[in-house]
């Protein structure tokens, strides 16, 4: 598990030290992680800083009462892009970490009482759909075919491009018109399954990374085919035994790593960035910024000259808030799947409030994550540790989280017994509650949003904040920016930010 970062001497990495390339990255989640290594292996001197007392980010990790709780990503797809952080030193992920497969990849239950299980393979993917709706099996093929090409334009060919000029955008929109992805991932996902429950089931994606089906572009189609190809994956021990172990590479390899320090402005001196200050007034200097703060926070306050962003920044549409509880139980479900997606009647008109509405919804959809169904170790013998997630408005609507919460958490409690685990209410003996309030005050996400601005159409590409500021010698990496949330999302952006800065030396 991750532990209190202190600042450590640095190691020699062997790689020669550009003159005047002093590198200092703000925030510790994935993208920062990815970052900082990535720019190490360039020869950049790198220094880390976060203000939580260990690193992470929303990867962060609990321990409560003999139980470990991740409170973030439940779930790696993509490992690869992690595998080749090891490789750039030459070293191999699975020397330090071990990665689990997750079967099923989700449970997801409905309320007229079916259940469909989704994934493992291609094939249990065919069966699972044939068996619940057989004359969908057709659709579904097109839909994993339009998956597969949009996976291959989107990931593999334009994933770790930057956009930060209209022309780098232009380039690209061809083949995404040609494909649909400009278009509704909900309309695409209708225009192949007819079945309405099936339809849920795999317009479900964008909620993942923060963004309404209806409204998120077709593009994000490619998560199916991605999961498809990679495998969805669960780290043994949990998500912060993945960051512990990206901790330690980076410090094998002279990164500088400082939690506990909040940085309150990106500092500049003739016209570009010149290092960054902290709440206490001290300064640390710098040749080049990696920013893995939220990206409108950086732009509407931590730069001090961010271009055309900060006065767009209210105006753009954010991802919904995160209601999370994790609990730890004195007995154990073992029936109960790694994940469980618990839907309710509802489905648009839910959608709707969560992202438009000024309540919290009276019937949330429920995402549980149970982690000793892959991992046993997690918690003590004959107990069980969960995670639920339920999507909330975030706080620009005018919710009083103080008194909603425990309300909330007693809704879902009683949900969670009704539909997956009988008996929960009188076996929980430790819980934690976070609310959208947590994410601004922890993580400084602007109105608490879960997922940073929302995956739009018109919040995407050359129209996401640019992982290449204005200010020179700014980057930025994590879900705000191109090419968006999730973990293989953020890691990507590191390595754009990578990119860049591989050209920036070459010219």
């Amino acid at each position: 598990m991750p532990r209190d970062c202190v600042e450590l001497p640095e190691a020699d990495s062997g790689a020669r030290l550009p003159r005047g390339r002093r590198v200092v990255v703000v925030g510790g989640g994935f993208g920062g992680m990815a970052a900082a290594l990535r720019a190490r292996r360039l020869g950049f001197e790198i220094t880390l800083v976060d203000r939580m007392p260990a690193l992470g980010g929303r990867a962060r990790v609990f321990q409560q009462d003999g139980f470990t709780f991740d409170a973030g990503p439940t779930v790696i797809t993509a490992p690869q892009l992690i595998e080749e952080l090891f490789a750039l030193f030459g070293e191999r992920m699975a020397d330090h970490v071990t990665m689990l497969p997750v079967r099923p990849w989700y449970r997801i239950l409905f309320a007229d009482g079916r259940s469909f299980d989704y994934g493992s393979s291609a094939e249990e993917m065919r069966e699972a759909v044939a068996a619940f709706s057989p004359a969908d099996l057709e659709g579904y093929d097109r839909l994993m075919e339009r998956s597969r090409a949009l996976y291959e334009v989107g990931f593999d060919r334009y994933g770790a491009q930057s956009f930060d000029t209209l022309g780098s955008m232009m380039r690209a929109l061809p083949a995404l018109v040609r494909l649909g992805g400009y278009r509704s991932l909900s309309g695409l996902v209708q225009s192949c399954i007819k079945d309405e429950a099936l339809r849920r089931v795999f317009s479900l994606q964008p909620l993942l990374v923060g963004g309404h089906p209806f409204r998120t572009p077709a593009i994000y189609a490619l998560i199916p085919h991605l999961e498809q190809r990679w495998g969805i994956w669960f780290p043994r021990g949990g998500t912060g035994a993945l960051v512990a172990a990206l901790e330690a590479l980076m410090i094998r390899h002279g990164v500088m790593v400082q939690c506990g320090r909040t940085v309150t402005r990106i500092l500049t001196e003739h016209g570009r960035t010149s290092g960054v200050a902290f709440e206490d007034g001290s300064v640390l200097p710098a040749d080049v910024v990696i920013a893995n703060a939220d990206a409108p926070q950086v732009h509407a306050v931590l730069a001090e000259r961010a271009g055309r962003w900060p006065s767009r920044v209210d105006r753009m549409q954010y991802s919904f808030g995160l209601f999370v509880m994790c609990f730890g139980t004195d007995r154990s479900w073992p029936e109960v799947a790694h994940h469980t997606i618990v839907l309710g009647e509802r489905w648009k008109a839910l959608l709707d409030e969560i992202f438009d509405g000024a309540v919290v919804p009276p019937d949330p959809s429920l995402y549980l994550h149970r982690p000793a169904a892959t991992d046993p170790s997690l918690q003590p013998p004959g107990r069980d540790g969960f995670y639920v997630l339920a999507p909330v408005p975030n706080l620009r609507a005018p919710i009083d989280w103080a008194r909603a919460a425990p309300l909330l958490r007693d809704h879902v409690v009683a949900d969670l017994e009704k539909r997956v685990l009988p008996g929960l209410s009188r076996h929980i003996v430790t819980e934690r509650i976070m609310t959208p309030v947590d994410f601004a005050s922890d993580y400084l996400s602007r109105h608490g949003a879960g997922f940073s601005v929302a995956p739009t159409l018109m919040q995407s590409a050359w129209l996401r904040f640019h992982n290449r500021a204005t200010l020179p010698g700014l980057y930025l990496v994590g879900a705000g920016t191109h090419p968006g949330a999730g973990v293989p999302g953020v890691l990507t952006s590191a390595k754009v930010v990578e990119n860049l800065l591989v050209a920036e030396m070459a010219s």
